[in-house]
């Protein structure tokens, strides 16, 4: 065997789709422009994806002593929109954690983590590019810290706005990940973390804006991302791409960091066929484009159709109006975005 797997990108897709391959004798060098451990603007909850695809991956006891989400509250412009419990608990944990634990692991199999390298999207046999979303003239900015002292009503949080929405969720050590997506204001002139609470007040939002002024903040734990569309992300020809490189869904659905893992999943048993020699590349590179496309179809179309109502004068109002007659179809809707 002297075919190698090289995987640009060292975030949930890539590392773990190492850790798999590696669990399979396979050579696998990742690629990562920055280095461990690091935060990320990342909702930092896992929801969508079952035991079996983390235990295929081997990384489920990674998530041991991880956090338990069972119960969540939506809140529009400060109101109550609706309570209800999630079908399946959700995992809470930090990209801070989590990407280190993953780090770790694809290092004890015996994986080549090369950092501070940034490679380039060009094609080539046996590279995986999973390196994150490709820079594009975009809309949002996504903006999100770890705090700690605020008050939850919730193990999940989501607070919709006039501008975007935020969600809150516990992780590890006492901390609330506060992660939100908001139209870009170039009228706001917050910077660094005050940018957060100045998005969360403009969009309606002034009391939970106020409470995080008030709460510890996470040293260093402030990041912001912007230049990105949603949804399926343009195809560079001959390329394969995992993770956000492949596609973005929106994060008020709580399950990007599920579609990561997803992704890898599919990929594991394709490229170690083409390791072996038992099939080519393009045609391995096809296989598991098509199946990502057909696994996340549905979902990334339902979750923008369902992004464009959240942020819509109209949207707002329906489902205001569909909560107060207790017809919010809260579980359809979250099966359709998993």
């Amino acid at each position: 065997m002297n075919r190698e797997i090289t995987i640009a990108g060292g975030g949930l897709a890539g590392l773990s789709l190492g850790i798999a391959l590696r669990e399979r004798n396979i050579p696998v060098t990742v690629l990562e422009a920055g280095s461990y451990p690091r935060h990320r603007v990342c909702g930092e909850f896992i929801s969508g994806v079952g035991e079996g695809t983390l235990s295929r991956l081997g990384i489920l006891p990674l998530f041991a002593d991880a956090r338990h989400h069972e119960t969540l509250i939506w809140h529009e412009r400060g109101k109550v929109l609706h309570r209800n419990r999630l079908p399946e608990a959700a995992i809470g944990i930090s990209r801070h954690a989590l990407d280190e634990r993953l780090r770790l692991r694809f290092e004890e199999l015996g994986g080549c983590l090369k950092t501070g390298i940034r490679a380039r999207p060009q094609p080539a046999d046996g590279l995986v590019w999973a390196a994150g979303r490709r820079p594009r003239n975009g809309r949002w900015i996504g903006l999100k810290a770890h705090v700690r002292g605020l008050p939850m009503e919730a193990d999940l949080e989501m607070h919709a706005g006039a501008n975007g929405y935020a969600g809150l969720a516990g992780v590890e050590d006492g901390w609330v990940n506060v992660c939100g997506l908001f139209r870009i204001d170039r009228k706001l002139e917050a910077k660094g973390p005050d940018l957060l609470t100045a998005y969360l007040a403009a969009g309606g939002h002034p009391q939970l804006a106020d409470q995080l002024r008030a709460a510890e903040w996470r040293e260093g734990s402030f990041s912001g991302v912007a230049g990105f569309e949603l949804g399926q992300q343009p195809e560079v020809p001959g390329l394969l791409c995992l993770g956000d490189a492949e596609s973005m869904i929106p994060p008020f659905t709580g399950n990007g960091m599920s579609m990561a893992f997803q992704a890898a999943e599919a990929a594991v048993e394709p490229l170690a066929a083409w390791v072996h020699g038992n099939a080519c590349w393009e045609s391995t590179r096809h296989t598991i484009s098509a199946d990502l496309k057909k696994r996340f179809r549905r979902r990334l179309s339902t979750a923008l159709f369902l992004h464009r109502v959240l942020l819509s004068d109209r949207g707002r109002t329906l489902l205001q109006t569909l909560s107060s007659a207790r017809l919010l179809p809260f579980k359809p809707v979250l099966s359709l975005v998993r």
